[in-house]
């Protein structure tokens, strides 16, 4: 199992750090350190290779922490498949007529689903674009989780199976590290899929001045790398290291904060704790002032779309604006990652759902919207990713922890208005529910949606193995796109 006493790099550590990080105050020593240490032993492993063109390439991923209610948010519409639903669901079922209706493209599973009623934004880009079924740009993965290998339900229930499951099933901190990591039976070295991406391309496609690995939500454990650090954000960019020790006042707590580090940062040590120290907060101190004098440039005239005045909408305009930005940076590849909270519906799942969701639909209507008037369609791909689905039957208020959900897909290169994967029967103790409340087994790994992600993004097949441990047990490489969400030539 992951924990906190056998990681070299933990994610109480990055938590702590995302408070406080070099760009916002004095960095915690341990973080900084284990991180130049991994990053120096550890640099001679990694296989460069060479990029081919100028071309740009952006990952959003927008992660929803607590464990999204997903079968309250794409519900079968058919009258076999909604009446299980409605069964199993009892007092949380959605009523059929307040579902929005999703008109399937070819190349899905064909069968008829709708939308949360408080997703008109997320029906639009399923659907189309200012009702054009050609800007098709949102499809949903089905029945989506962390697994190490494909396993059967028999298997499941079997106690003297030799097949492998993850660890810590439905626990929060567990099931969010496997979906970042893509490891879900525990790594040595904490590390995510998006770190070691970055570990791979950095060099090759882009310049120095900056990490690829762009963070609005603290720092995460998706973006971790054993080279590639991370670069936090929020949504006024990054917080510069500003002020002075002033003799006039020196009762200012900032103005003695900021001497003292200064102090500390201009001195030459011998120590390697302490010159680690100080290298690793000047070059943060560096990346800020070059990140936000492009940020605070940035003419918000030319957006053409207004952002919601939410949390989300403020991390969603300034990854927008961090993507205009990229050439500026130096950044012909980025990921960016998200995170908000308020998903984990115990009680008052239907009330609360339906505000974290309309908030979802603007805010993602409003972010892709900017992305296509800025041209930039088929550079940017953005998906969800959870901690994991929720239990089909109520506990009288809301939802407990479960296992398999649904995700989505979105951008230019998706092949829009789609449900891949294989939504599961609904039927409680039925043949995908593992028991419990319903909880289904997960019938699309987390690890064959992201290597069709790392592919389009540049990983090599040679390299994919790096990124996802566990891809052969699901995919054999060089074979066709494991799902085939993701056009093969973009126009």
């Amino acid at each position: 199992m992951i924990t906190e006493k056998n990681l070299p790099i933990t994610r109480r550590t990055f938590i702590k750090s995302a408070g406080c990080s070099a760009l916002t105050g004095i960095p915690i020593l341990s973080t900084i350190l284990n991180l130049k240490l991994l990053n120096q032993a550890s640099a001679s492993n990694i296989q460069l290779h060479a990029a081919p063109g100028e071309d740009y390439k952006t990952l959003v991923c927008v992660f929803m922490q607590g464990g999204n209610d997903s079968f309250n948010t794409l519900v079968p519409t058919d009258d076999a498949r909604y009446a299980e639903y409605a069964s199993s669901r009892s007092n949380l079922a959605l009523a059929r007529e307040s579902l929005l209706s999703l008109n399937q493209a070819e190349g899905g599973d064909g069968l008829p689903y709708g939308l949360h009623g408080n997703g008109p934004g997320l029906q639009q880009l399923f659907n189309g674009l200012g009702g054009d079924a050609n800007k098709r740009r949102l499809s949903f993965i089905a029945n989506i989780g962390t697994l190490v290998e494909p396993v059967t339900l028999a298997q499941y229930k079997d106690e003297s199976t030799t097949a492998r499951f993850p660890k810590a099933l439905f626990s929060h901190i567990d099931q969010e590290q496997q979906w970042q990591t893509s490891v879900p039976q525990g790594m040595d070295q904490l590390s995510g899929w998006g770190g070691r991406i970055a570990d791979l391309l950095h060099n090759d496609y882009n310049q120095d001045k900056l990490s690829m690995s762009i963070a609005l939500s603290g720092k995460s454990v998706f973006q971790i790398g054993k080279t590639a650090q991370q670069f936090v954000i929020n949504e006024n960019g990054a917080q510069r290291f500003t002020g002075g020790w002033d003799e006039t006042n020196r009762n200012d707590p900032l103005n003695l904060k900021n001497f003292m580090v200064r102090n500390i940062l201009e001195q030459e040590y011998s120590n390697m704790v302490r010159r680690a120290f100080a290298e690793s907060t000047n070059q943060s101190i560096e990346q800020a002032d070059f990140f936000q004098s492009a940020f605070e440039k940035f003419d918000e005239s030319t957006i053409g779309v207004a952002f919601p005045n939410s949390y989300l909408g403020g991390q969603l305009k300034a990854a927008f604006k961090s993507i205009v930005l990229r050439e500026q940076l130096g950044l012909r590849r980025q990921t960016l990652f998200i995170a908000t909270g308020g998903f984990d519906t115990h009680l008052n799942l239907l009330s609360e759902q339906a505000v974290l969701l309309d908030d979802w639909s603007r805010c993602l209507l409003a972010f892709q919207t900017a992305i296509e008037n800025a041209g930039l369609q088929d550079s940017v791909l953005t998906f969800s990713g959870s901690d994991f689905g929720r239990t089909l039957r109520s506990n009288g208020r809301g939802t407990d922890h479960a296992w398999g959900g649904n995700s989505f897909v979105m951008g230019g290169q998706v092949n829009g208005g789609r449900v891949y994967g294989t939504y599961p029967n609904m039927a409680l103790d039925g043949p995908d529910d593992i028991g419990q409340g319903g909880r289904f087994l997960p019938s699309t790994s987390v690890d064959v949606v992201v290597a069709e992600i790392a592919q389009w993004f540049g990983v090599s097949n040679a390299d994919l193995p790096y990124v996802l441990p566990n891809i052969g047990n699901f995919h054999t490489l060089g074979s066709d796109p494991p799902i085939g969400f993701i056009k093969q030539n973009p126009v």
